[in-house]
């Protein structure tokens, strides 16, 4: 660049008159923008407040339309949810009808809730002494079949139903049957044993008995040669083995495995103390308002008499005798009969009351956990013992049967089959410190037995009556040959545990309509998806998926009863059932109580013509309130992959359509456009629902919309999910 224009570049430099005028015009260009933006604020604001105050009447008007409407709602609700004590009654009935028809049926077998008739029973067994193994197994289908009706009795029968003396006799009967059962066995054996020499093995020298049935395998060995080298016992056409020391094979000895596929080792559980209160509670209730009831209708007819005679003389002075007589007749059925329907009105309160009172109770949580003293001792909130109870036994071999003069002469002991101790009490005659080792063992696991996990040994501790984990070791489970392995210190009952809430919290859920009263529960968890049928009074386990697999289970495609099916799932290891102790080990999406009974009942009412599922916002909203999605569904096709679902907000005396979908990012409990508040989820639904679905709900009968609530209480899918 030349000296020209070097000077020129110089001369075009911005004044300082020219800087000040720059400043000014940006400053006064910022304070316009600025005023602007405040302009353009104020009216965002405005208009955002406005929108608020629209909104917020909007809401106001909703709730008093909702609080306008809120008694209407609840009287319907009232009259709708009248199928719970009419299924109840319903319930007694078949209750009261059984014991008539186990009586016009006279087949020999007691009635267990008669005391008389089941204590006869047992005098009469106890007196049989002479009875084959073959005969007490056989008798020992009626005799668990008689503890069965019992354990149902005292399940199925309400709290208000049942008194204390009552629920003292049929666990007492229970206890006795339990016992004289598994005496009979030991008595059995002692007689096989004292033959022993009469059915010895051929080729071995000693005796071999293998007997099974649907509920007991029993095996017995009897070491009649006591071959110092005969340490391995094999069951012929079967994996159980046993691995013995020298000790034991040099001795007169017999090993009993009695495989019972019941438990009747464990103790009948208590009832606890809050829940023996809230019953007791609620029977004093019931039973003094029914009293208080009863006393006001027949003073109140005394009076409604007295009024209507004085009336009818008053009137009828100058009429003949018999036709004074006549009006009061006629006056007095009148009042009866509207005395019998208040009577009968007020019963069905009561009985509506005590019957929400024994649902609350299936999902009350216990304010304790319960505590156990022993480190080893197996925790029964935690866990369950499941495929039965085998009970190892050493005996002394009895004295046998000898031949003499076409007679069997046999020494009989009055103190009957012996234990034989192992080890011994006192060991200090023995040469060695490794003399008793403990003893290998190898077990089947029952067939219909489902292991999540390994299953984990356990014994039962006669002393202190529970089970404990401790003298047991080396323990190998082979799940594809369903076999056990393990090493015991001392013979005695063994059974296998798992943890009671493997299978909790659930992943999701879903309640589908498949016909008229009838509907399919699917539960999905961790390990297993298990789909049960519910239709009227019955229930059924419809499949069981394992790895995303098809397993089959001798349950499928059995109906029984809501308590039966339960039972029957929990001792398969299909448990998906909680307890009021289950909180303390399960992380649950805690609901208040009253809030869950009541979505439960009226899922429930709306079942047969709504499909119901999870929902991932059910966690997000307080404990005040549950989140579901719903779909209507009339027909019985399989589900839809990607169905329209619409939330529902539930939080017991509010119902709501939310604006989110199960899709949202975040979580929001706006209400839907163009819809309103109710006070049931009946009502809510009822906006929106076809005419047929609704025609669908009225029609359901009682006693499928009581056990399709029971199966929702019983698993408590809103906490639990």
């Amino acid at each position: 660049m030349g000296p020209k224009a070097k000077k020129s570049a110089r001369k075009k430099k911005i004044t300082k008159a020219e800087r000040l005028k720059q400043l000014q015009e940006e400053e006064e260009r910022r304070q316009k923008e600025e005023e602007e933006a405040r302009v353009k604020h104020e009216k965002e604001e405005m208009e955002r407040l406005e929108r608020q105050r629209i909104e917020r009447e909007k809401w106001h008007q909703l709730e008093a339309k909702d609080l306008e409407r809120r008694n209407e709602e609840l009287e319907e609700l009232y009259l709708l949810e009248e199928c719970f004590p009419e299924a109840e009654k319903l319930k007694r009935d078949t209750r009261l009808l059984s014991q008539w028809n186990h009586y016009i049926q006279c087949d020999g077998s007691p009635d267990p809730s008669v005391s008389p008739e089941i204590n006869t029973f047992i005098s009469l067994w106890k007196e049989e002494t002479n009875e084959t193994l073959e005969e007490v197994i056989a008798k020992s289908k009626l005799v668990l079949n008689l503890i069965e009706k019992l354990r149902l009795l005292l399940l199925q029968t309400p709290s208000y139903d049942l008194e204390d003396k009552t629920i003292i006799q049929y666990r007492g009967s229970i206890l006795e049957l339990q016992e004289l059962l598994h005496l009979k066995f030991n008595v059995a054996t002692e007689r096989l044993l004292r033959q022993a020499s009469t059915l010895a093995d051929l080729d071995s020298g000693n005796m071999e008995k293998v007997i099974q049935d649907e509920n007991v395998t029993l095996y017995v060995w009897a070491n009649l040669k006591k071959n110092p080298r005969y340490r391995s016992v094999r069951f012929s056409e079967t994996q159980i083995r046993f691995e013995i020391p020298r000790i034991l094979a040099t001795s007169g000895i017999a090993i009993r495995l009695l495989h019972t596929h019941y438990d009747h080792a464990t103790p009948l559980r208590p009832v606890s103390a809050s829940l023996q209160g809230h019953t007791a509670t609620v029977t004093h209730f019931v039973k003094d308002e029914v009293q208080k009831g009863e006393a006001e209708i027949s003073k109140e007819l005394q009076e409604e008499y007295k009024q209507q005679e004085c009336e009818s003389v008053s009137v009828c002075e100058e009429e003949t005798k018999v036709e004074e007589q006549g009006d009061i007749e006629v006056q007095m059925s009148f009042v009866q009969e509207e005395s019998e329907a208040t009577k009968c009105k007020l019963e069905m309160k009561l009985l509506s009351e005590a019957v929400f009172a024994a649902q609350l109770l299936l999902i009350e949580n216990a304010n304790e956990k319960p505590c156990f003293c022993e480190d080893n001792e197996v925790d029964l909130c935690q866990f369950t013992t499941l495929g039965g109870v085998y009970h190892l036994d050493i005996f002394e071999l009895p004295p046998q049967c000898k031949p003499m003069k076409g007679w069997m002469i046999v020494e009989i002991l009055k103190e009957g089959l012996q234990k034989y101790i192992y080890p011994p009490e006192s060991t200090e005659d023995f040469e060695t410190e490794n003399a008793f080792p403990p003893i290998e063992v190898t077990l089947e696991v029952q067939e219909n037995v489902i292991f999540f996990e390994d299953p984990m040994v356990a014994r039962w501790d006669a002393e202190g009556k529970h089970w404990q984990t401790d003298g047991i070791s080396n323990v190998l489970y082979q799940s594809e040959e369903r076999l056990i392995t393990f090493s015991l210190e001392t013979f005695g009952p063994v059974t296998l545990i798992q943890d009671t809430h493997i299978n909790m919290p659930f992943q999701s859920w879903e309640l589908r309509p498949l016909d008229v009263n009838k509907v399919l529960l699917t539960v999905t968890t961790v390990f297993t998806e298990i789909q049960i049928q519910i239709k009227e009074n019955l229930c059924m386990l419809a499949s069981v998926k394992v790895d995303n697999k098809k397993h089959s289970s001798t349950l499928e495609g059995r109906w029984m009863t809501p308590i039966s099916l339960i039972l029957a799932l929990k001792e398969t290891g299909l448990n998906i059932f909680p307890t009021g102790h289950s909180h303390f080990y399960v992380v649950i999406n805690h609901k208040e109580p009253l809030v869950e009974i009541k979505a439960y009942r009226q899922l429930a009412l709306l079942s047969s013509a709504f499909a119901f599922g999870w929902s991932k916002w059910n966690v997000e909203c307080s404990s005040k309130k549950v989140i579901v999605k719903l779909r209507e569904h009339l027909t019985e096709e399989e589900p839809v992959q990607d169905p329209n679902w619409t939330l529902l907000m539930f939080s017991g005396d509010r119902a709501q359509r939310l604006k989110i979908n199960e899709n949202s990012e975040t979580f929001s409990e706006a209400l839907k456009e163009e819809t309103e508040f109710h006070s049931t989820l009946y009502h809510l639904v009822k906006d929106f629902a076809s005419k047929e679905a609704m025609e669908k709900i009225r029609s359901s009968k009682c006693q499928f919309i009581d056990s399709v609530c029971y199966m929702l209480l019983s698993t408590r899918l809103l906490s639990y999910s």
